[in-house]
C-alpha cells in the first residue's frame, strides 16, 4: 500500500462494530438460554475466529453480513484443536468458557499467537480447578476443564480486561462467589454485557482499586443487541484529522465507553479540536458521534503517558507515538511493557518505523521518548504483520513529506478489513 502526504480529511464515515464487545457478545450468547441476535457484529478476522471456535464446540451460529444469530447450547468436545488464528482475545476468553467444561480441548493459533505467553490466564483458572498443558506457557494450550470449579478471590497482577473476562465466564459456573480486584479499572464491556443478558454483576470502585463480583448459577438469557462502532478503529481517523490543518470529519455511531476514550482526552490536552455529540445508551454502552477539525497541535500540560493511563491506552500507544512527533515538547510513554508481547513487539516496531521516517526516538524496555515536533519523511514501513502498526503508520504517512509504502498492509484485516477504503473515502480530492 502506497500513501502520499499532503491531503486533508473531509466528510463522514463509520467504523466496524467494536471488536472487544463482539467477542464478548458471542461468548456470552453461547452460554445463554435461547437465541441471541447481534447486529453490527465486527468484521474483524479476530471475531470470525471466535465464531468459528464456538461453531466447533456445537454452538449454532448463523451469519448474514454483520448480523449474527447464536443459539446457546451445551458445549461439546470438538474433534480437533480450536483455531484462534491471530486472536489472543479469543484464546484468553475462550479459556474461561472452557474451564467449566468436563472435556479436554486444545486452543491453537498462528505463529504470532503461538509466541504469546498465556500464564496470566492459566494461573488463576488452575486456582479454580481447571488443568492446563502448554509449551513454556505459550500456545497450543490444552485445557481439561471441570464442572466443579471453585470460586476464587483474585487480584489481577497486571491490568487485563481479557483475564478479567475469562474469570467472570468461569465464575458463572464456579461454586461460590468469584471476586476480582483490579489496581487499575480495565475495560468494563464484559460487566455491561453480562447485565444486558440478565446476569447480576456487582462492581465497586474504591480508592486505588476496582472490584467485580459474580455468583454461580446466574441465569443467562438470550438477548437482542447492537454493537457500537469500534472506538479503537475510529482513533486512526480522529488522529489524522486532528493533526492535518483544514481537515473536518465526523464519525457516527461510535462506542464512547469511558474506559476506552482517554485517547480523546490526550489529544484535547494537546489542543486538538474534538467534540462528541448525540450521546445515547444502547445495550448498556454509551454511543455517539465524534467530530474533529484539524489544527496544529500545542504543548500539553503533560507530555508523559504512564501508569494507569498507559494501561487504558494500550491499543492506541503506537498511534500516540506518531502523534508525539507533531507535539511541541514531544511525548514520552512509560509503563507499557505489555506492548512487547502483542501481535508483534509494538514498542520495537514503533521505534524502528519512526526512525525510518527520520524521527529521533529513545527506546526503553517499557516505552519510548520522542522529542517533537519533528519532520517525518516518506519511508518503507514494516508492519511485522501487526494491524495496529499498519494503521498507525498509515497516519504517519499522511503527515510525512513524500510517499510511504506500507509493507504487510493486509494485516489490517485482523481488526478493520476496510480500513484503507474508508481512509481513501475521507481524503480530499
Amino acid at each position: 500500500m502506497r500513501i502520499a502526504s499532503g491531503r486533508r480529511l473531509k466528510g463522514t464515515c463509520s467504523v466496524p462494530g467494536d471488536k472487544s464487545i463482539s467477542h464478548r457478545a458471542a461468548l456470552i450468547a453461547a452460554l445463554a438460554e435461547g437465541v441471541s441476535t447481534v447486529e453490527n457484529f465486527s468484521t474483524a478476522a479476530d471475531c470470525a475466529a471466535t465464531l468459528s471456535c464456538l461453531s466447533a464446540l456445537g454452538v449454532v451460529v448463523e451469519k448474514d453480513g454483520t448480523m449474527v444469530r447464536i443459539n446457546g447450547t451445551k458445549l461439546h468436545q470438538p474433534h480437533e484443536p480450536l483455531n484462534c488464528g491471530n486472536s489472543g482475545s479469543t484464546m484468553r476468553m475462550m479459556a474461561g468458557l472452557l474451564a467449566a467444561e468436563k472435556f479436554e480441548c486444545t486452543l491453537a493459533g498462528d505463529a504470532s499467537l503461538s509466541a504469546r505467553p498465556m500464564n496470566r490466564i492459566v494461573e488463576p483458572l488452575e486456582m479454580m480447578g481447571a488443568r492446563f498443558r502448554s509449551d513454556n506457557g505459550c500456545p497450543p494450550l490444552t485445557i481439561h476443564g471441570s464442572d466443579r470449579l471453585s470460586a476464587i478471590e483474585y487480584q489481577l497482577p497486571v491490568p487485563s480486561a481479557q483475564v478479567k473476562t475469562a474469570l467472570l465466564l468461569a465464575g458463572l459456573r464456579a461454586h461460590g462467589r468469584t471476586v476480582i480486584t483490579e489496581a487499575v479499572r480495565t475495560r468494563d464491556h464484559t460487566e455491561r454485557m453480562l447485565k444486558w443478558f440478565g446476569v447480576l454483576v456487582e462492581t465497586e470502585d474504591g480508592p486505588g482499586s476496582a472490584v467485580t463480583a459474580i455468583n454461580r448459577g446466574a441465569r443467562v438469557t438470550g438477548a437482542k443487541l447492537k454493537i457500537p462502532g469500534d472506538f479503537s478503529s475510529a482513533a486512526y481517523f480522529i488522529a489524522a484529522a486532528a493533526m492535518l490543518p483544514g481537515s473536518e470529519i465526523e464519525v457516527g455511531n461510535v462506542g464512547l465507553n469511558p474506559t476506552r476514550t482517554q485517547f480523546i482526552d490526550v489529544l484535547r490536552s494537546f489542543g486538538a479540536d474534538i467534540e462528541t455529540a448525540d450521546i445515547r445508551d444502547e445495550c448498556n454502552e454509551p454511543v455517539g458521534t465524534i467530530r474533529v477539525r484539524g489544527r496544529t497541535l500545542q504543548h500539553g500540560p503533560s507530555n508523559v503517558i504512564e501508569g494507569e493511563l498507559s494501561a487504558a491506552l494500550i491499543d492506541e500507544l503506537p498511534l500516540l507515538g506518531v502523534v508525539g512527533t507533531q507535539v511541541p515538547g514531544g511525548l514520552t510513554v512509560k509503563d507499557a511493557g505489555e506492548l512487547r508481547v502483542k501481535e508483534t513487539d509494538r514498542i520495537g516496531a514503533t521505534v524502528k518505523n519512526l526512525r525510518a521516517m527520520g524521527a529521533t526516538i529513545e527506546e526503553f524496555a517499557d516505552g519510548f521518548s520522542i522529542p517533537g515536533p519533528v519532520r517525518l519523511d516518506g519511508a518503507t514501513i514494516q508492519t511485522y504483520g501487526d494491524h495496529r502498526i499498519a494503521m498507525a503508520f498509515s497516519v504517519a504517512a499522511l503527515l510525512a513529506h513524500g510517499e510511504s509504502e506500507i509493507n504487510g498492509a493486509a494485516s489490517v484485516a485482523v481488526s478493520f478489513p476496510d480500513f484503507f477504503a474508508r481512509l481513501e473515502s475521507l481524503l480530499e480530492r
